[in-house]
């Protein structure tokens, strides 16, 4: 491991040194009035990781064991498209991919990757952003700001992935077939949204069968589901041209958030009853949070969350996950792994199951003599903290530690991260806590 990081300390230096000669652009926004107000903008955005991995016990990458691992991949690649093209209507796309690496559908074809994340039109019924009204497909949701981020503007290297409650198993990449109203009326800023799932036959992995042990989603049946977020906004207002939301505006605006959400589908989850009748379940998430991104003295700045989750997907629901997986298979099998949904090979965990999660991140963005957000450094940590219950007394326990380094702002930065992570031991039947285990993560993100 040390001489893994003296590696990445290498190759900071490395892509800082060229990194530093990129020059400054301006948005590529095009103005369709004389004064502004109406414009269609484009945006790109791309986050390369280079990683090193600790692996969980039993991985293997292209049928040989591996106990630990190095790739390079494409995090997230996107493009934006979107302007107020009258002064009432707003239209917005992203098209792009995700965790590309050379893992990527490794049995089937590696060029079929990008898709559109995003396509909606909007339209504003009152002046003032007091409520607009729209529809497509959209992340808009409930449940968190960390449900619907800015990846652009991330603090952390990454988002908190399991606020993203059904990623790729009733949604494509979180987003859904929507229709909602989102506001801001005095201090509130509000989003209600009516959704109409997708199967979940259809996200190109065989689902699990039904159990009498644990809940899955369903695979028959189909139902709407609700969701919504209410925010308090003790100061300045969130941004509000399109439904994502910052991750940090460092030092740009005092924002102090508290904030409720949830999500609700009726039916969503199956199980089968000991005298083998199919059980249906709701699926019913809960949060509370808040967040505080304000400027401090010196040009620093200080960004900070607190969430609590109550999610629940029906008895004893559990997903592994892990972001861009390096691995593509495991030795391990049924009565010696956790059976259910999700890899357990490569980096994953357990990252969304029926329980309780804390979740909590704090950044400072150093002093300078100067307000540019040049040749700046933020350091953050994060932890989660998760019961599940599947899990019973285990409780899942994952470290985040970075530094962020902003050659001009969120426009061209590199994130060193280090996260430690869960792993898990399963002897007839009996769940114990293995070793933890360690990543280590330079990003290199560019955005215009």
């Amino acid at each position: 491991m040390k001489k893994n990081i003296i590696l990445w300390v290498s190759l900071l230096a490395c892509i800082s040194t060229l990194a530093q000669k990129t020059p400054d652009t301006e948005a590529l926004k095009l103005k369709l009035n004389e004064s502004g107000s109406r414009f269609f903008q484009v945006t790109f955005l791309n986050q390369a990781w280079f990683r090193f991995n600790e692996n969980n016990p039993g991985t293997s990458i292209n049928g040989s064991p591996r106990t630990q691992s190095f790739d390079i991949g494409l995090r997230r690649t996107r493009m934006q498209l979107y302007g107020q093209i009258t002064d009432r209507t707003f239209m917005y796309f992203q098209f792009g991919q995700n965790n590309f690496n050379a893992q990527y559908n490794a049995t089937g074809n590696r060029k079929i990757a990008p898709f559109f994340h995003d396509a909606i039109g909007e339209y504003l019924v009152s002046s003032g952003n007091q409520l607009k009204i729209g529809g497509g497909l959209s992340i808009i949701s409930g449940i968190s700001r960390f449900s619907q981020p800015s990846i652009g503007t991330i603090m952390t290297m990454d988002v908190p992935v399991f606020a993203q409650t059904t990623v790729d198993q009733i949604d494509q990449f979180s987003r859904k077939l929507s229709i909602y109203a989102r506001g801001q009326i005095g201090h509130w800023d509000y989003r209600y949204i009516l959704s109409d799932p997708f199967p979940i036959t259809s996200n190109g992995q065989t689902p699990p069968a039904i159990s009498s042990n644990y809940a899955n989603f369903s695979q028959k049946g189909h139902s709407l589901q609700q969701q919504g977020y209410l925010i308090y906004q003790f100061f300045e207002h969130e941004n509000h041209t399109t439904p994502y939301m910052t991750g940090t505006h460092l030092g740009a605006k005092k924002i102090v958030n508290l904030a409720i959400g949830g999500a609700y589908q009726p039916n969503a989850m199956w199980q089968k009853s000991a005298q083998g009748d199919t059980l249906y379940q709701d699926m019913k998430h809960f949060a509370v949070e808040s967040f505080v991104d304000i400027p401090l003295q010196n040009h620093a700045a200080l960004s900070a969350y607190l969430g609590y989750f109550n999610t629940n997907y029906g008895t004893n629901y559990l997903r592994y996950n892990g972001s861009m997986n390096p691995a593509t298979g495991t030795s391990l099998n049924a009565s010696n792994s956790i059976a259910g949904q999700g890899p357990v090979y490569g980096n994953s965990y357990p990252m969304f199951g029926t329980g309780s999660v804390v979740y909590t991140q704090i950044g400072y963005l150093l002093p300078s003599s100067h307000a540019e957000l040049s040749n700046r450094f933020m350091p953050y940590v994060s932890a989660t903290f998760a019961q599940y219950d599947r899990l019973g007394n285990n409780s899942t326990t994952t470290f985040n530690a970075g530094l962020n380094y902003f050659i001009q702002g969120h426009k061209s930065k590199l994130s060193l991260d280090f996260q430690n992570r869960p792993s898990y031991q399963v002897n007839q039947g009996d769940i114990r806590a293995g070793d933890r285990l360690n990543s280590l993560t330079l990003q290199f993100q560019v955005f215009i």
